[in-house]
C-alpha cells in the first residue's frame, strides 16, 4: 500500500514537472510577447492554481448585498468608470487593452466566467490576479468591500444585458484628453466663442 502511494506521488510529481516544463519550452520558443494566445494547458493549469488559490470559505461565500434595480443601476455605472476599459460595457474583453495584455481578458459572459461561485467573483475582483492585468480593486477588508460585490451582481447579469443599458453606459465611461478638449471647446462655441469651434474641428483632421 505504501510502495503504491508512493508510486502515485512520484507519478503526480513528473506529470506537475512535465507540465512546467512544457510551459517552460513555450515560453523559450514565444517569448514573453503578449500577442501570443495562451495554450490550452496554460489555461486549466491557470485556472486551478486560482481556484486553490482562493480560500475554501470565500469560495462559498454568499453575496451579502441583495439584489435589487437600483443596485443594478450603480452596478452598471461602477463597470462602465473603472472595468469598462478593459473589458467593454458588454463584458466581452473586445477593447484595444483587453485584446493586448496576456492572457487577453475573458469574455465574462460565457460559461468560465458565469460558472464561478460569487464568492471566487468578489474574491478575483477585491484581489485581483497576479502576472495577469487585473488589478486588484478591493482598497478596504473583504467585509466592508460593498462595490465588489456589487459589480457580481452585474458579471451575473451581463448575459441579458440590453441594448438601452449599453447606451447608457457609454455616457459614462471614462472620456480622453481629447474628448476632455473638444467638449470644453464646444462648450466655448455654445457660449460665443467661434475660434473654439475652428480649432475642435482642426482636432478632427489627420
Amino acid at each position: 500500500m505504501k510502495a503504491k502511494l508512493i508510486g502515485a506521488v512520484v507519478i503526480i510529481i513528473l506529470a506537475a514537472l512535465g507540465a512546467f516544463g512544457w510551459v517552460g519550452y513555450q515560453l523559450y520558443t514565444t517569448g514573453f510577447s503578449a500577442k501570443t494566445e495562451p495554450h490550452a494547458l496554460e489555461i486549466i493549469m491557470a485556472r486551478q492554481i486560482r481556484r486553490l488559490a482562493i480560500p475554501i470559505e470565500q469560495r462559498n461565500a454568499t453575496n451579502p448585498v441583495p439584489f435589487s434595480p437600483e443596485v443594478l443601476k450603480n452596478a452598471r455605472a461602477h463597470f462602465a468608470d473603472h472595468c469598462a476599459t478593459c473589458h467593454g460595457n458588454d463584458g466581452s474583453g473586445k477593447t484595444p487593452i483587453g485584446k493586448n495584455v496576456y492572457p487577453k481578458a475573458p469574455d465574462l459572459k460565457l460559461s468560465d466566467t458565469q460558472s464561478m461561485s460569487d464568492g471566487e467573483l468578489f474574491w478575483v475582483i477585491h484581489n485581483g490576479i497576479r502576472f495577469t492585468a487585473m488589478p486588484a480593486w478591493g482598497d478596504s477588508t473583504p467585509e466592508k468591500d460593498q462595490d465588489s460585490w456589487i459589480l457580481v451582481h452585474f458579471i451575473r447579469h451581463l448575459p441579458q444585458i440590453t441594448q438601452e443599458e449599453l447606451d447608457e453606459m457609454k455616457t459614462l465611461n471614462p472620456k480622453t484628453p481629447k474628448e476632455i478638449q473638444e467638449e470644453a471647446a464646444f462648450d466655448k462655441f455654445l457660449q460665443g466663442d467661434d475660434t473654439a469651434a475652428a480649432k475642435a474641428s482642426e482636432g478632427h483632421h489627420h
